[in-house]
């Protein structure tokens, strides 16, 4: 089962990124009809990282996959609408949702663990900032998040390696590459501007 999870879980989460990545420099049709589809797949994928996540006492990480899950719909929201119809209530929740998790993840980890007490947890404060905040900021259409992405995927594919899942480890190190590559074309195309 646990094998299920991590080809479900690491390529819904693979394809995301390869979406969001081929996605920059792409006209408006393109661009918009690809991070569509990779707001939606990524949510697809949740459950299976969550399940596992929970399965290893990986508290902040996995409360802040499913925490994430309204930043996903607001990049989603975000994209359907070109970015011209901003709802102030969905934004406000997403905040507040954004916030709670790391709250909720960070303070049920430091109970359960007695503080920080292990490199796990040191990583998963990684994965907690970069996933947040990496889709926070690219819900947004602004490009830092993709720097945020960076920290989440190193971050994540060194828990994995730690917890002995070389699938979701190298589907974390693959993801990395097209974050990077989508964070290159995003500066490219702002410096051509």
């Amino acid at each position: 089962m646990e094998f299920i999870l991590q080809i479900w879980g690491g390529l819904f989460y693979l394809l995301n990124k390869i979406l969001f990545a081929l996605a920059e420099g792409k006209k408006v049709p393109l661009k918009k009809k690809l991070k569509v589809s990779g707001w939606s797949i990524y949510i697809l994928g949740v459950p299976a990282w969550v399940i596992i996540l929970i399965d290893h006492h990986n508290w902040i990480a996995a409360s802040i996959e499913a925490g994430g899950i309204p930043a996903m719909l607001l990049g989603l929201y975000n994209t359907y609408h070109d970015y011209k119809k901003p709802n102030k209530g969905f934004n406000a929740f997403v905040t507040l949702c954004t916030y709670s998790s790391l709250a909720l993840g960070v303070t049920y980890s430091l109970y359960v663990h007695g503080g920080i007490t292990s490199i796990s947890q040191v990583l998963e404060i990684g994965v907690m900032l970069g996933f947040l905040l990496g889709s926070y900021y690219l819900a947004k259409n602004n490009p830092n998040g993709w720097l945020f992405f960076m920290l989440m995927n190193l971050s994540m594919a060194s828990l994995m390696f730690l917890q002995d899942k070389p699938i979701l480890m190298a589907q974390q190190l693959l993801s990395f590459c097209f974050v990077l590559y989508g964070f290159n074309t995003t500066r490219q195309n702002s410096l051509t501007v």
